[in-house]
């Protein structure tokens, strides 16, 4: 079996709550050809202390023309120099045997582009369904932690799209799907690669702001225009308390 090397991606800015589990979480993998890229954005706390305290673990990069959480992404990908390519948010463990996974499913399928780990967010979430992408946003696990994709296939696809400030995971998604027709399968139920952990940055945005940015993504990626906005409606009532909180 092939021993593909796999960049983890970290972007950090005043994280220092929960950094060390997450690099620990990375560390302590039974899997060992892999590469921890840690993008920092001119963090004011212990935030880059810590970092530096696990230096012989982790490349770290300090993202000084700092753009957002997108753009030192791309600042991560363009300077990786794995196979394959996972995002892991700063506040987000993985479990031991996640790269371990990864890697045994791109050895499967050498034809295989993505892939969707099962995650623990708010419940577990798990399966990858494509057949609903033009009406679902659930039809994926998660960005953090779940996500896997090799570097040619994302260099093909491109970058995140930094013109979105909530989204640019899910633009990146449609045109992978969409534009790109690339080929991702999901692991099994019980396959968990880790914890999301709540009160990151999805959970701080407004929801209207993301809806109406989803909105745009969706119609930059072709779909029909009586279709998002009849699903822009029906989420306006499902998620009425939200947006007039």
């Amino acid at each position: 079996m092939k021993k593909y090397k796999i960049s983890i991606i970290t972007v950090t800015k005043n994280s220092e709550k929960f950094l060390s589990e997450n690099i620990l979480s990375v560390k302590s993998q039974n899997y060992k050809n892999f590469e921890h890229i840690i993008i920092d954005g001119n963090s004011k706390d212990k935030t880059i202390k810590i970092i530096r305290s696990y230096k012989k673990s982790v490349k770290f990069i300090q993202n000084k023309n700092d753009k957002g959480l997108y753009h030192a992404m791309n600042v991560g990908i363009k300077k990786s120099s794995g196979d394959i390519i996972g995002i892991l948010n700063s506040d987000d463990v993985y479990f031991k045997n996640t790269l371990k996974i990864v890697n045994e499913y791109f050895n499967k399928n050498k034809d295989l582009d993505f892939l969707f780990g099962s995650v623990y967010k708010h419940k577990l979430l798990s399966g990858y369904n494509p057949s609903i992408i033009n009406w679902s946003f659930g039809f994926y696990t998660t960005h953090s932690i779940g996500f896997f994709i090799k570097k040619k296939s994302q260099l093909k696809v491109g970058l995140y799209n930094l013109r979105y400030n909530y989204s640019a995971d899910y633009d990146l998604f449609l045109r992978m799907i969409k534009k790109f027709k690339l080929k991702g399968v999901a692991t099994k139920k019980n396959e968990i690669f880790g914890r999301f952990r709540p009160g990151g940055l999805s959970s701080r945005i407004n929801f209207l702001d993301y809806l109406v940015e989803c909105n745009k993504i969706r119609l930059n990626n072709g779909q029909n225009l009586f279709q998002v906005y009849l699903i822009f409606i029906l989420r306006i009532f499902k998620n009425f308390k939200k947006i007039i909180k």
